[in-house]
């Protein structure tokens, strides 16, 4: 008789944990997304999970990856059920560590205050460096450098919903170093530049100026050849970047003549830093320029450039496609 009471027993235990693995889980909204702290046990999870809206009581989500021997294997991270989902089912997306993921698009050619503007404006992201300073942003990071400016490599970064918008910032900012460092170390050895951070911001003036991608490497081989020679690189973006909230869309000549550090018509050589995020095809041209005796261009008004040996040939390209003489 005692035996058959176990069994019973047994049986009706096995019965109640498969309802409760087994039946759909209703929950009020069309989809329910919620957050598992780092380190949560879990019970905490289940708790989580419970507050989160669906129709699962702590305890038997508690009980029932205890008896599957899932209590240590639960992953933090953010997540989303959308439509009907089971018990075990939930249990099993928490232990693969199924997370949703929101995405960021960093472009080339972007500033950084662009960059913190889009990175802001982010609803899926936990806006943790809002109320940092860039100063306070760049040690928060490790970083050694004074500006933030080209510091973070443009890309396509995948995130956990929920997550520090400052993990994004130190993956953008590590992967910016990677990059650097690559180009740094197989660069062409004869450009004239000192230290990677230079390379960095001459990549950035390039960038800038690039208008068709088949001109880029033309362009940073007449920023080498100006520096060799010591001619003012007389780049407008580094103008206008200097310019800053003063700029108001027109470049006038008084602009040109109006000195800052950026101002590579009133100064010889580069600016003290980038003046946007440059992208690895500019990086990598910046870093291995082709042979040229160019030392002038000028854009045409369809994206590309025409470049010039002497300043005679180059005044006529001026007159031609900027003030439309023949």
């Amino acid at each position: 008789m005692r035996v058959l009471k176990l069994l019973l027993i047994f049986a009706l235990l096995t019965a109640g944990i498969a309802w409760i693995a087994l039946r759909p889980l209703p929950h009020s909204a069309d989809s329910v997304a919620f957050s598992i702290p780092p380190g949560a046990s879990l019970r905490r999870a289940a708790q989580v999970v419970e507050s989160s809206g669906i129709d699962l009581p702590a305890w038997q989500f508690e009980l029932l990856g205890r008896l599957l021997g899932r209590a240590a294997q639960i992953k933090a991270g953010s997540y989303e059920v959308a439509g009907q989902i089971t018990a075990r089912q939930l249990l099993d997306k928490l232990t693969r560590g199924d997370v949703s993921q929101g995405q960021l698009v960093l472009v080339e050619g972007l500033t950084f205050k662009a960059f913190r503007a889009t990175l802001n404006a982010t609803p899926d992201l936990a806006h943790d460096s809002v109320a940092l300073s860039d100063a306070a942003l760049l040690a928060h990071l490790g970083a050694t450098e004074a500006s933030p400016e080209g510091l973070f490599f443009p890309d396509t970064y995948l995130f956990d919903k929920g997550s520090s918008d400052l993990h994004l910032l130190a993956r953008a900012y590590h992967a910016m170093q990677r990059q650097l460092a690559i180009a740094w170390e197989t660069r062409d050895q004869k450009i004239p530049l000192k230290t990677p951070y230079e390379l960095l911001t001459l990549a950035s003036l390039v960038e800038k100026e690039t208008g068709q991608a088949s001109d880029r490497p033309q362009i940073a081989a007449v920023f080498m050849n100006r520096l060799r020679m010591g001619m003012p690189l007389q780049t407008d973006p580094a103008v206008i970047y200097g310019l800053g909230e003063h700029f108001d869309g027109n470049l006038r000549r008084i602009d040109l003549q109006t000195d800052t550090p950026w101002n590579t018509y009133t100064r010889r050589g580069l600016p003290p830093t980038p003046i946007t995020t440059p992208g690895f095809a500019t990086l990598n041209a910046t870093a291995h320029p082709p042979v040229s005796d160019k030392v002038y261009f000028v854009a045409k008004g369809d994206g590309h450039s025409v470049f010039s040996r002497t300043l005679e040939a180059h005044n006529r390209a001026v007159a031609k496609y900027q003030r439309g003489q023949k």
